[in-house]
This record gives C-alpha cells, sequence and structure tokens, in this order.
C-alpha cells in the first residue's frame, strides 16, 4: 500500500470482541493505523505506548488510532487491559489485511525455516512461535483519511518513530 492509494476496507474483531470495520471507524474522522508484530514484545509495547501517550494530541486534530496486529482477540485484550490502551487492538490472526496492506512479511523466510527443518529430520510443520508472531508483519503506519486514501506510509522499527511522524503529518495538515 502506497500513498495515493485507496485503502482496501476490512472487517476485524478488536480486544474487546466487537468487530470493526475501516469504514466506520473513519466516520469519525482520519484514522492513523498501525501494524505491529506481537502485542507484549518490548519494541510493539513501546510504540502502542506512545501511540497512547499522545493521544489528546490525536484527538486534537480529529483522527483515531488503531491497532492491528497478527495476535488473537484474547492476546490484544489481554495487551490492552496490561497497558490501558483507550484506542481500539485489532485481531489480524489470519494475516489477511495485513496482506491487503502489503505488510505481511515472512513468505519466503517461512518456507525457508521450513527446508531447514527438513533438512534436519524434523518433518513435520514449524509451529506457530514467538519467532514466527515477531516476523509475520512489518511494523507500519497508514495516516487514512475519510475517503480511505492512504496519504501517509511510515516503516521504522523505531518505536515513537510512527506515532510522532503521523502526529507531524497530521498538524502539517491542519
Amino acid at each position: 500500500m502506497r500513498t495515493g492509494q485507496i485503502a482496501p476496507d476490512f472487517r476485524l474483531p478488536d480486544h474487546q470482541g466487537r468487530v470493526r470495520s475501516l469504514s466506520e471507524l473513519l466516520d469519525n474522522g482520519p484514522v492513523v493505523l498501525f501494524f505491529y508484530p506481537a502485542a507484549s514484545s518490548p519494541i510493539c509495547n513501546a510504540e502502542a505506548c506512545h501511540f497512547r501517550d499522545l493521544g489528546r494530541s490525536f484527538d486534537a486534530l480529529g483522527a483515531q488510532r488503531v491497532g492491528i496486529s497478527t495476535d488473537t482477540t484474547d492476546k490484544q485484550s489481554h495487551f490492552a487491559l496490561q497497558r490501558s490502551f483507550d484506542y481500539p487492538l485489532l485481531a489480524d490472526s489470519d494475516c489477511a489485511v495485513a496482506e491487503q496492506f502489503g505488510v505481511r512479511r515472512g513468505g519466503w523466510l517461512m518456507k525457508r525455516r521450513r527446508r531447514q527443518e527438513i533438512k534436519r529430520g524434523r518433518s513435520h510443520a514449524v509451529k506457530r512461535g514467538y519467532i514466527r508472531r515477531l516476523l509475520s508483519v512489518k511494523r507500519t503506519t497508514f495516516v487514512i483519511d475519510r475517503n480511505r486514501v492512504v496519504r501517509l506510509v511510515v516503516t521504522s522499527e523505531r518505536a515513537h518513530v510512527h506515532a510522532d511522524k503521523s502526529l507531524d503529518y497530521l498538524r502539517f495538515l491542519a
């Protein structure tokens, strides 16, 4: 997904089990949608908490923050409760939305790992573990306007960059 493209609409459960769609979220203003690899991991924790801590600034600009990862709803719920997040965390456990947004990671890497497991005499499928979850999506943030147009794409593994750049862009527009 690149700047200027139309973001695909989707429907995913949030950390409270409520199904949310992008079009519904956009009814209240622009959405800052950030993909993160794994709930409760150190960098993802820092990133999500930074979005939480800048909540008033986003609210003042009429923008909503929405986190999304490939974790289950239960894991998202625990993460949200643990860190007192005031925005929805969406569960994309089958990576379908990550695929639509072009942030899914691991196709070639997972095939390579599978071949290595077979060479080592382990013919069973590699279970989805911590490392695979960390590699499932690229840490990416999209600022999406009310018309579903992607206005900004931020890619970085540094935790604070995503919220700061998104906020700077929204301030520039205001």
